[in-house]
């Protein structure tokens, strides 16, 4: 190993006269460096690095590892030797007799560098090499053998590996400045008293974070949206008898640039969003009521999350047309192979999805269905097709549950929705009918009385449930209109329950958790948590899978079970719904050079049927978070998301 010491004292040394060497270390050495980035919580400064700086810092985290990458001869020789030392370490982890560096760390700590170490072993598979087409073995041997400069590798992709090579060595920093709560050690009410002030001090944490963010029942924003409201109806010479008539709103829904800019500032990269779909017809709709929400002057103080729902970004288009021109099929979910019957979609035993509309009265920019999706103007309901679907469910009595959506259903006529409750309330073996709508959200003035006396004479408690599922992202739309809407639905003994799509809009620390707890004071159920969907075009709205793992762990895990009741999810193509909270549903397999996790997902129903997982191109922790720094959130408070897999 004397030579691959020298190699590493030369790359120190090149490095500008960075750190020497510590020569001589024992097995387990990544612990024993001083660098300051080895500290936990600085991920600033490390995001300030260059290509060089990060390879430094990488290679100090485990000289070990690039000792034997260096003085191997070939990449299958290096992964040899690298799972043998994996497995080296494995035996000393949880071992009582391992030397003195396994003993003094945490179990904790031991148990994160477990979940590191399967991580690695997944990476260095030749399997999943060929599954993913890339290796980074390669990548890494070639680094340290010096055959590529470290300007050829992405900084996600050398963070990802700093802080794998941390994680094995017991060393992720995540326990540094956490002590071990001092009641743990005590009984009785001293015991009591150390974990109130524990608690006490979690809960203060919450409500700083949740004090950065308004809800849509803050006095003030209540004020300003009342302003705009008054705005809107002198634009469009509109009464307020007009504006609580659901049908005016969808008459007068905003479709296009001009009347949009006359109401609303715009930016830039807004505009030449809204350019780019009006030139490749994209359609884009918002309904007057909604655009009161936003913030007119675009200050970017409250509604960051509204217009990123209906404004469609340059990239959004550009990623759309990419996949229309390319051939390739825009329907992600791949509907069309879980359809038995048009209008009908089914992926579980005993619900299926009814889809008698193909319109909304406003369109989410995000939606899994924008490839079927078509401006409100040019919707069409087809009652021969909903008779041919509704005698489908007929006929099989596995189904018990039918999910009404689209397309939002309720913008459909009163007497439609009558015709299609009472058919399917003449349907014994049909427990449920759930409604998936967003009126609730963005038109809350179709709750009318005669809707709910439709409702209501289908909702029988006992023999069948009529409910809403409705789609609140963000806090701040959750409204006095929207509770109105909700003290009616409640009213008649309905059921709602919330689906969010977890976007990088409401993505940061507490947002959700804010969302949670104003939807079930409003009477709604948390009941979904979607990652957003991998389709290129949404980019701009993904997040890393490891953000809603730690936005689970570490933010809706400190409220009260009844209000984290919503379940984070992936939603498999073709399959349905794959579980975010447990290792055997999902697994790295790959870090890819641009820094992207490669994740293979087993679908729902891998313990009873011989199915194919699933393999998914995340999204770059190292990118997510660079976007958070020029948002001016602090990447400190992210810095575990690294150790979310």
């Amino acid at each position: 190993m004397k030579n691959g010491n020298n190699r590493q004292d030369n790359h120190i040394k090149n490095g500008n006269n960075r750190q020497d060497s510590h020569g001589d270390h024992n097995r387990h050495n990544g612990h024993n460096s001083h660098n300051k980035y080895d500290k936990y919580g600085m991920m600033k400064e490390l995001m300030k690095c260059d290509n060089e700086s990060l390879v430094h810092i990488l290679w100090k985290s485990d000289t070990q590892i690039f000792n034997m990458l260096i003085s191997s001869s070939n990449s299958h020789d290096a992964r040899d030797k690298l799972f043998n030392h994996l497995n080296d370490i494995e035996r000393h982890i949880f071992n009582i007799y391992s030397d003195l560096h396994f003993k003094d760390k945490n179990i904790l700590e031991r148990n994160n560098a477990k979940e590191c170490i399967k991580v690695f072993k997944n990476i260095l598979r030749t399997e999943n090499e060929n599954i993913t087409s890339f290796s980074a073995l390669k990548m890494l041997y070639k680094l340290a053998k010096e055959k590529i400069s470290p300007e050829d590798l992405n900084r996600g992709f050398i963070s990802e590996f700093i802080s794998l090579f941390k994680g094995i060595n017991c060393n992720s920093g995540i326990y540094n400045e956490k002590e071990v709560p001092p009641f743990v050690k005590l009984a009785g009410l001293e015991a009591s008293l150390e974990r109130t002030r524990v608690l006490d001090n979690y809960s203060s944490n919450i409500e700083h974070h949740l004090r950065r963010y308004k809800t849509g029942l803050d006095p003030d924003l209540i004020e300003r949206r009342q302003c705009n409201k008054r705005f809107i109806q002198e634009f469009f010479s509109c009464s307020e008898n007009d504006w609580r008539n659901y049908k005016w709103q969808l008459k007068h829904v905003i479709d296009d640039i001009d009347t949009l800019s006359k109401i609303v500032g715009l930016s830039h990269s807004e505009m030449r969003g809204l350019e780019c779909a009006v030139k490749h017809d994209i359609p884009f709709q918002i309904t007057p009521y909604y655009l009161s929400l936003f913030d007119r002057k675009n200050t970017g103080d409250y509604d960051h999350a509204i217009r990123a729902q209906v404004l469609p970004s340059e990239n959004y288009c550009v990623g759309y047309m990419k996949s229309k021109d390319s051939g390739s099929s825009l329907d992600f979910m791949d509907e069309k192979s879980t359809s038995p019957i048009k209008g009908i979609t089914r992926r579980y035993p005993q619900i299926c999805i009814l889809k008698p509309f193909d319109a909304c009265g406003q369109i989410c920019v995000y939606c899994q269905r924008n490839w079927e999706i078509v401006n409100i103007k040019d919707a069409t309901f087809s009652k021969e097709a909903m008779e041919d679907a509704i005698n489908w469910i007929d006929t099989n009595h596995n189904i018990s549950e039918v999910l009404i959506t689209g397309g939002d259903p309720l913008i459909l006529g009163k007497d439609i929705i009558d015709w299609l409750l009472s058919k399917l309330s003449e349907i014994d073996h049909i427990d449920r009918i759930r409604i998936g709508t967003r009126v609730p959200v963005v038109l809350p003035q179709r709750i009318t009385y005669g809707l709910m006396d439709i409702f209501s004479e289908y909702h029988e408690l006992g023999t069948r449930e009529v409910c809403l599922v409705t789609h609140f992202e963000h806090p701040t739309e959750i409204t006095p209109s929207v509770l109105w809407a909700t003290n009616m639905i409640k009213a008649a003994k309905m059921n709602i329950y919330n689906q969010q799509v977890f976007t990088y809009y409401n993505s940061k620390k507490f947002e959700s958790a804010l969302l949670r707890k104003t939807l079930k004071k409003s009477g709604m159920d948390p009941y979904y948590q979607f990652n957003t969907k991998g389709k290129d075009e949404t980019i701009d709205y993904r997040v890393p899978i490891a953000r809603i793992e730690q936005e689970r762990k570490e933010e809706a895990r400190l409220l009260p079970g009844s209000i984290r009741t919503d379940e984070p999810v992936f939603n498999v193509p073709r399959l349905g719904k794959s579980a975010l909270n447990s290792w055997q549903d999902h697994e790295v397999i790959m870090i890819l050079n641009s820094g992207k996790r490669v994740y293979r997902f087993y679908p729902w129903e891998s313990k009873q049927a011989l199915v194919e997982p699933y393999n998914y191109t995340d999204v770059s922790i190292y990118d997510y978070l660079n976007r958070l720094k020029h948002d001016n959130e602090d990447v400190d408070e992210y810095s575990s998301i690294w150790y979310y897999f």
